[in-house]
């Protein structure tokens, strides 16, 4: 099967190999083994390999390089207009080659990619909404465009949209999805984290951007640290906010109890969760953020923004803390709540990990393979 991949994750070739974000390729390693050849569809650069991106396992790839580009400044407006018919002319003929359409959203070439398969009404595709398909929130025109598009089953036929969350209303080809990021090997016994110990681990994953809120994670801990309590506070990721963090703490003198390490490696960050008591994840708008559903997996408790899908992932509040009204002292409280409660902290750690323990590579690769084998 040739499979046709049309994602805005940039991509990187080195000595042969492939490499992309590493939760994405992760995924698309899944969707590998039942396909014979990637025809990917992406922007391309040749800078160095991070820490946070991975190769793909096939070696049968086409890579298709095009230009990144947006509309966020006159002169990228101007860039778009020139790229974007031959971005066009190079996803046509990916689809033209290939049985089965992958398309990436939201983004923007996801957007065109959503548009160039209505030509293509006959071939099988699956198109991967990977953010928030809640109806009722504020997106980006462009995102609701998409939204429209591959929910309209005139418009996109023979296909499968796969959503996180569940609701209401929605076209019959819109499926519930989810996302994996560790195998059943990697389950760890349920961890007994105690609240009485001297210190309080707190933890914040994810990309160092203005929407995610990392400085509300920074501003909770010294919350935290000025009403008395012992925390430490890890920040893993990179980002446009990393400065401004830096800023507080050395204003604040937190460097003893706040700790930026950048980003860093799968393992590293799987050590971090099973070592926190609580992850402070206060995003704006989210998918299905892995981070949440990581930690869960490793006895970390959420305490997270009551967007997308996020509900549903803590059972409305049964498996962590939702947070509506986000200020640093109603989530600093939130925690002082557990550690004066801490039978209620070991209990819905418990459901937390039993939840997310069920979403493994391995159910996801059986959920893969009924869209892929058994259509």
């Amino acid at each position: 099967m040739k499979f046709a991949i049309i994602t805005h994750a940039i991509h990187k070739a080195r000595n042969g190999n492939i490499f992309a974000y590493e939760p994405y390729v992760r995924e698309m390693n899944v969707w590998s083994k039942y396909v014979d050849e990637f025809l990917i569809v992406a922007p391309v650069s040749s800078s160095e390999i991070t820490k946070i991106e991975s190769d793909y396992t096939l070696k049968d790839i086409k890579l298709s390089p095009v230009s990144g580009f947006n509309i966020i400044s006159f002169r990228n407006i101007v860039k778009t207009i020139l790229v974007t018919p031959s971005i066009l002319i190079k996803i046509y003929q990916a689809y033209k080659k290939s049985d089965h359409l992958h398309i990436r959203c939201p983004g923007n070439m996801g957007l065109l990619g959503v548009i160039v398969q209505v030509f293509f009404p006959k071939k099988r595709k699956t198109i991967k909404y990977a953010g928030n398909w809640d109806p009722k929130s504020k997106q980006p025109r462009s995102y609701r465009i998409q939204k429209w598009i591959i929910s309209n089953t005139f418009l996109t036929k023979n296909a499968k949209v796969l959503v996180y969350g569940e609701w209401e209303n929605q076209s019959k080809n819109i499926i519930p999805f989810f996302t994996a990021s560790y195998s059943k090997n990697e389950i760890l016994p349920f961890q007994n984290k105690t609240l009485k110990s001297s210190q309080i681990k707190l933890l914040y994953v994810g990309t160092l951007a203005k929407g995610k809120q990392p400085i509300l994670s920074v501003k909770v801990a010294n919350e935290l640290i000025r009403k008395g309590y012992d925390i430490q506070l890890n920040v893993y990721g990179d980002g446009d906010e990393m400065e401004a963090l830096r800023n507080y703490i050395e204003k604040n003198n937190l460097h003893s109890s706040i700790h930026l390490h950048g980003n860093q490696s799968k393992e590293v960050i799987k050590k971090a969760y099973a070592e926190s008591h609580f992850l402070i994840f206060i995003s704006k708008s989210e998918g299905w953020p892995k981070v949440v559903a990581e930690s869960m997996f490793f006895s970390c408790l959420p305490i997270s923004s009551s967007v997308s899908c996020i509900p549903f992932m803590l059972g409305d509040g049964e498996r962590g803390s939702l947070i509506s009204c986000m200020k640093t002292e109603i989530i600093a409280n939130e925690i002082i709540h557990y550690i004066k409660t801490p039978d209620l902290y070991i209990e819905k750690l418990k459901k937390a990990s039993e939840w997310s323990q069920n979403y493994t590579l391995e159910y996801f690769e059986e959920e893969i393979k009924k869209l892929l084998v058994h259509g």
